[in-house]
């Protein structure tokens, strides 16, 4: 089909930009690009989607969330929460215990759903639920095929609740990775490791994790540094910092997901520069724990790749996007400075982060890429343009205004209804469900 007539941002390397564009989907990619009349023209047997002056942009791309927080939402906390420790222990480590494979799904179908709404159209996970592991990435790609989302998923390894349950975490991601393997659900879902930081695992877990992924071809997803207590507890424990513990085990490298590096030293950047290790910065949710801003310019400046998540703190990446500019600028009391640190981490680097685990382009319309785009109703008062269209995006747009969202060539959301799942029927089953959990928090 041709969707079209609306103000089209591509996003490519040339920054193509059409007042009056279109796109040509073909299948489940974008096969032409160009003015709206020459397209229509030039392929006069097409259905035409008029999306009527509406902006057409790629689809957002989240780096790094927590599908199993969902029913965090409106929780309140019962224990205190003073510093970044108590927040984990009396918090989320509280409620990930309490997970079934049903809250799971729904979990999972929730967060889809909120992501899709907002213009989402890939998402990776960094899931935890210490007593329903066996299964749970299994059960999360579920979701994501009747959502429709693209998505790359991994359980967070752990010692905190015992070995037992460690060696299901490294079972589950290997028997996860190596099902993506074999079938990926036409390049739909991918498998990732997943580490949950380094100073709740031990060398002996890192050992049999590191064991487990030989022969495997994928990279790891590991909170880095996000509390300076993970390396305090690194150095006092062993030796050395968190970035130089996980090199020592050979787990960095371009596939690999440093995820926060909020407390990273010039060293640590050297080796995440060096092995080409992804670094995902989540701006939100770094501010709501207090844990400080992340050196991102100063990583961006030494040519490491730094996209950007929201660690479940929203599911509106328009949202990320403007808090990753003033956090920065707020930081170095610098105003400016935050704001193309911020539009490169969500434009550029994400799809770069993608490339390394899809087998086409992802978070650009282009000729050969993956057809996931959204439109957005967004008529503004002042000009957009190719020169201008970064501000817009920042001041302007935000998830609320994503009227449709095609992912792999399907609309999943058209003029603001899911097309593929009963929205208020899983949130009912959602509501139900979160109150006997919220009973033993």
């Amino acid at each position: 089909m041709i969707i079209g007539n609306g103000v089209l941002i591509t996003n490519d390397a040339e920054n193509n930009f059409y007042d009056c564009g279109a796109v040509l989907v073909k299948d489940n990619v974008i096969e032409d690009v160009g003015n709206f009349e020459d397209i229509k023209a030039k392929y006069p047997n097409e259905e035409v989607v008029d999306v009527k002056g509406k902006v057409i942009m790629p689809g957002m791309i989240c780096a790094h969330s927590h599908i199993y927080s969902a029913y965090g939402r409106g929780m309140a906390p019962s224990l205190p929460i003073t510093d970044f420790y108590t927040v984990l222990e009396n918090q989320w480590w509280r409620l990930d215990k309490l997970l079934t494979t049903e809250d799971v799904k729904l979990n999972a179908l929730t967060t889809y759903i909120e992501s899709i709404q907002n213009g989402v159209t890939t998402l990776i996970d960094h899931h935890a639920g210490p007593n329903s592991v066996e299964g749970s990435l299994f059960t999360i790609r579920e979701a994501a095929l009747e959502t429709g989302m693209r998505t790359s998923l991994c359980y967070e390894v752990t010692d905190r609740d015992g070995m037992e349950i460690a060696e299901k975490g490294i079972k589950e991601n290997v028997d996860f990775i190596k099902a993506c393997q074999e079938d990926d659900k036409g390049d739909m879902v991918k498998g990732l490791f997943g580490i949950h930081a380094s100073f709740t695992v031990s060398d002996e877990t890192l050992y049999k994790s590191r064991e487990a992924m030989e022969g495997v071809y994928d990279g790891y997803h590991v909170h880095v540094a996000e509390g300076i207590e993970d390396q305090y507890e690194c150095l006092e424990k062993h030796g050395k910092r968190v970035v130089n513990r996980l090199h020592d085990f050979d787990m960095l490298g371009p596939n690999t997901l440093a995820v926060h590096c909020a407390h990273v030293s010039q060293a640590e950047m050297d080796i995440l520069k060096h092995t080409n290790t992804k670094v995902v910065t989540n701006p939100e949710s770094n501010m709501n724990n207090a844990i400080g801003a992340p050196p991102t310019i100063k990583m961006m400046e030494e040519g490491i790749v730094v996209g950007l998540g929201t660690d479940a703190y929203t599911n509106d990446m328009f949202e990320s996007l403007k808090v990753a500019n003033i956090l920065q600028s707020h930081n170095v009391c610098k105003p400016g400075v935050g704001f193309m640190p911020a539009i490169e981490a969500q434009f550029k680097n994400n799809p770069k982060i993608l490339a390394q685990y899809y087998n086409k382009p992802v978070g650009t319309l282009e000729k050969g890429a993956y057809a996931d785009l959204i439109t957005l109703d967004y008529f503004p008062h002042t000009p957009i343009n190719a020169n201008n269209w970064y501000g817009h995006s920042l001041f302007g747009f935000t998830g609320r205004l994503v009227i449709d969202n095609m992912i792999n060539g399907k609309f999943v959301m058209k003029n603001r209804e899911l097309t593929n799942v009963d929205v208020q029927a899983i949130h009912a089953k959602s509501k139900e469900a979160v109150v006997k959990v919220w009973k033993h928090m």
